[in-house]
């Protein structure tokens, strides 16, 4: 048996190097506190792959093998547990992947695998539900009495010793607030769980203030040290902790292959085995005392009938973090910016704003001015994501194409996309959860990892998941939501559905999404069919197989229009805003143009029946 102190200390130190990717922490220089922990949340969560929660079963054979510590180059096929192995004496048992059960009542009996951050924290969705840099196998009674509890310094009162030492106890963490129960594992693995807590509060920033943390009033039963807030991300002294283990355990030889590991099946990192000083640079900090002031000058910079743009001054306290945006007295999003697109509105509706910055203490500022605005009652934009492509193909050849022609940036924070399975009734399986923003006109691509498209590669993809959405066989309702509400869908909710072995592309003059899928808004082909997958005709929408031109183009007083355009119902002229300016009912029935002289000098869109092109006006 080897131990990892001769392993690091007498064999291995040349090998203490991660293979960092040239280029891959780009960016970073000269940044610290929040806007590296920012900088470094966009790093790692673009491009990723996710697999799904059974894939982890055989994936661990490359991620958690034990070279380190009970070592037998002639059967080397241990998994490394770090809530059983005993560094300093005798490991009580040992598992190879083979071992994997679901429950037990004892220890030794087989492993199962284990989530650092419970996964009731974020409701089982995935990519968090699978993420191999926090979930890891451990023994399965281990795993069980650990449940949901935070990790923390045994106090003196101990329900459960385990065989390597760690312990369920009542929390005796210093200056912790809740005095529940806690887990406390050995001083050999204290560092490699701080750094993955801490990778977790990196890697899913902007989505930790909706995932669940406790709100009760009484601070001594809050379990789950999550604290609502996207940067600092854990209470205080949940992040006290956290460092001082990380400091007292360093980055070991095992952290930095097991990271070089991950990082070739999820083609991510975590940054604190990397730069493990990064640590204190970003959670080590001196906010002062003062509240910002107020943000002033808040505009409408655009209005829509689905959402609107606001602007407002940039507040010039050097510590700001970034800004609450509330609407009618509901806090609905943040910025780190001075703008923010208001989405998910309805037409014809007034709804008053106000805006609130905070700091690094997080302290709030008084409201900004309320802004009251009217949305227009109609526009030419669609009114939310749209799926336009679905692929079901040969084995895991599934794909998802989603397109937004909701005329601004649209986060995608809050969007996810569900499966529905048969069982002795319909039921859904674990949501996979989108995140990052989609810019206008504009579309990304969601596969499962083990694609093989003749016409597509898998790398160009904006997300990459094994999670169940992207296991769909075409018997399934599958579809796209946004927080509660089905955006978009595939197939009929509650039946079996025939669209296996065929892919269905969206219908270019279908403009909005429908929660109700209906087959005539969709051009059927063979299984595997992925031309045009990625590469969409939606880089302008106002060039959607336009059957009329227009000319001259810019126009003075008269915009003549060819095509066959005899029968048009209607011709509307929009600002770019997506402002109604002109409608003409019937338009070409005695003519072939239109009268554009009363229009002020600007760009206009020309829309005909529901294609569109833009003209400038002189």
């Amino acid at each position: 048996m080897l131990k990892k102190y001769l392993l690091l200390g007498f064999i291995l130190p040349e090998l203490l190097i991660s293979q960092i990717p040239t280029d891959y922490y780009s960016g970073t220089d000269g940044l610290s506190g929040y806007q590296l922990k920012t900088k470094l949340h966009n790093i790692i969560s673009t491009k990723t792959y996710n697999y799904h929660y059974d894939d982890l079963k055989t994936l661990y054979g490359q991620t958690d093998i034990d070279k380190y510590y009970d070592y037998d180059a002639s059967n080397n096929t241990y998994l490394l547990d770090i809530y059983s192995n005993n560094p300093s004496g005798t490991t009580a048992y040992h598992y190879t992947l083979s071992n994997i059960i679901s429950t037990a009542n004892a220890e030794g009996l087989g492993w199962n695998r284990e989530h650092m951050m419970p996964q009731s924290s974020f409701n089982s969705a995935y990519p968090m539900y699978s993420d191999l840099f926090f979930v890891i196998p451990t023994d399965a009674r281990i795993n069980q009495l650990r449940s949901n509890y935070p990790y923390g310094k045994a106090g003196s009162t101990v329900y459960y010793n385990f065989s390597n030492g760690s312990k369920q106890a009542a929390n005796g963490t210093p200056n912790a607030t809740y005095t529940g129960r806690v887990f406390e594992p050995i001083d050999e693995f204290k560092g490699d769980i701080a750094r993955s807590l801490l990778y977790y509060a990196v890697r899913y920033e902007g989505k930790l203030g909706g995932f669940n943390f406790s709100t009760n009033a009484d601070p001594t039963k809050d379990q789950n040290p999550l604290d609502g807030t996207e940067e600092k991300a854990y209470e205080n002294w949940y992040v006290a902790m956290l460092l001082n283990w990380h400091q007292s355990d360093p980055v070991s030889q095992r952290e930095i292959d097991r990271n070089n590991a991950v990082y070739n099946l999820q083609k991510n990192r975590n940054p604190f085995i990397d730069h493990p000083e990064w640590v204190n640079m970003i959670w080590v900090q001196t906010p002062d005392p003062v509240a910002p002031s107020a943000p002033s000058q808040l505009l409408l910079e655009r209005n829509s009938a689905y959402f609107v743009n606001l602007k407002w001054q940039a507040n010039s306290e050097a510590d700001i973090l970034g800004y609450k945006i509330y609407r009618d007295g509901v806090l609905v999003g943040t910025s780190n910016t001075n703008s923010f697109s208001a989405d998910h509105l309805s037409p014809s509706t007034t709804y008053n704003f106000h805006v609130k910055a905070y700091d690094n203490a997080y302290l709030e500022s008084p409201q900004s001015n309320t802004l009251n605005v009217t949305t227009l009652d109609n526009d030419i934009f669609s009114k939310d994501l749209q799926i336009v492509r679905y692929l079901e193909g040969t084995g895991n050849n599934k794909a998802f194409e989603i397109a937004n022609k909701t005329g601004h940036k649209v986060s995608l924070n809050g969007y996810k996309l569900y499966i529905q399975y048969k069982g002795t009734a319909y039921y859904f399986g674990e949501p996979f959860e989108l995140e990052g923003d989609i810019d206008n006109n504009q579309s990304f691509v969601v596969i499962n990892p083990n694609a093989n498209f003749s016409c597509f590669s898998t790398s160009n993809a904006k997300f990459v998941t094994a999670a169940p959405s992207l296991t769909f066989s075409g018997s399934q309702y599958v579809d796209l939501s946004y927080k509660s509400a089905t955006v978009d869908a595939i197939g009929i909710k509650g039946q079996d559905n025939t669209n296996a072995n065929r892919s269905l592309y969206r219908k270019s003059e279908i403009t909005n999404p429908t929660a109700t899928f209906d087959i005539n808004e969709w051009t059927s082909y063979a299984s595997d069919y992925c031309q045009g997958l990625g590469v969409l005709g939606i880089n302008d929408i106002t060039n959607r197989n336009l059957d009329f031109n227009i000319y001259p183009n810019p126009v003075v007083n008269q915009l003549n229009v060819n095509g066959e355009i005899s029968k048009a119902k209607s011709a509307k002229i929009y600002d770019l805003s997506g402002k109604l300016i002109k409608e003409i009912n019937n338009p070409f029935v005695n003519q072939k143009s239109i009268d554009v002289q009363s229009l002020l000098p600007s760009t206009y869109i020309l829309n005909i029946d529901g294609k569109s092109v833009k003209f400038i006006k002189k």
